[in-house]
């Protein structure tokens, strides 16, 4: 079935797909839903799955933190094609473009720990990914995604059940 999905980089016309996409899993508290500029703003860091009638069936975004560290966020996939390998494309995508900037680890933060475990992450023992330095850095970003990362109380009411995970590529 995946050799009619077509992984692209997104476009401005993609938007409106990519917040339907989202809706549902924002209304079960799956992803987070954000404002429309905030998907605009972030459109260079999402890729799209498509099917080969040029339908949007999924997204995805990788978002870099720090030197070494991104995340992958917003990981959605249309339900008539959940579980038909859009998401498994999505991420490793993410996960090539990951390396080809550089990245040395990649986080999520996720209620399918198994499908990420199937990806080659590993659940957090350790939140402290990063060292006081970098984190007293990232403190400063606004990015509500690095205050996530960084469990930060302000953003635990979003947060509640997910699980870090993180990869080393």
């Amino acid at each position: 079935m995946t050799e009619t999905i077509r992984i692209r980089p997104a476009r401005t016309s993609d938007v409106g797909a990519i917040k339907t996409l989202v809706a549902p899993l924002a209304e079960q508290r799956i992803l987070m839903a954000k404002e429309t500029v905030a998907y605009y703003e972030s459109l260079p860091e999402f890729r799209i799955a498509e099917s080969a009638d040029g339908e949007v069936i999924g997204c995805g975004a990788l978002h870099v933190m720090w030197e070494d560290l991104a995340e992958i966020r917003t990981l959605a996939t249309s339900d008539a094609w959940r579980g038909k390998g859009v998401g498994h494309l999505l991420v490793e995508r993410l996960l090539e473009e990951a390396r080809a900037l550089g990245v040395s680890r990649v986080f999520c933060l996720t209620f399918e720990v198994d499908f990420f475990k199937r990806h080659g992450f590993e659940v957090m023992a350790d939140q402290t990914a990063v060292d006081p330095v970098v984190y007293s850095e990232l403190l400063r970003s606004h990015d509500e995604g690095v205050a996530e990362f960084l469990d930060l109380a302000r953003v635990k009411p979003n947060t509640l059940g997910n699980t870090r995970m993180i990869k080393a590529l």
